[in-house]
């Protein structure tokens, strides 16, 4: 009996996951361009990173796409160390949604998937 009330606790008190993720090309050699969602459902900043630029290269113009659909305009991503990098500040990309990033002068394209996370907990 206290093993399934410790059980019936656990699931519904547990804090939710988060749904902070990334994907990354996979390729063996070339730019390695890297797209990182940090939120929670429909509600993420989206970072897109160019994990190996030339040393010479200091900025990158980026676009982001929503389900192929590009989000504002070309936006300038710049080398922080050794990455090239932009944030779009936290807004709505809805959940299930394509984000993609891309760099300019770049054909590799990183995209990762939003997700739903919340309490299932069924009773």
């Amino acid at each position: 009996m206290s093993v399934a009330l410790a059980l019936a606790c656990v699931v519904p008190c547990a804090a939710p996951a988060a749904a902070d993720s990334s994907a990354c090309t996979h390729h063996w050699s070339g730019p390695q361009v890297c797209v990182r969602l940090q939120g929670r459902n429909s509600y993420n900043s989206v970072t897109a990173i160019w994990t190996n630029p030339p040393k010479a290269t200091k900025k990158r113009g980026v676009r982001l796409t929503l389900d192929g659909d590009q989000l504002g305009v070309v936006q300038t991503a710049r080398r922080v160390g050794g990455t090239i990098s932009f944030t779009w500040s936290t807004m709505d990309t809805d959940t299930d949604t394509k984000v993609c990033v891309r760099f300019t002068g770049i054909n590799r394209v990183a995209c990762d998937r939003t997700k739903y996370i919340g309490n299932r907990a069924s009773f």
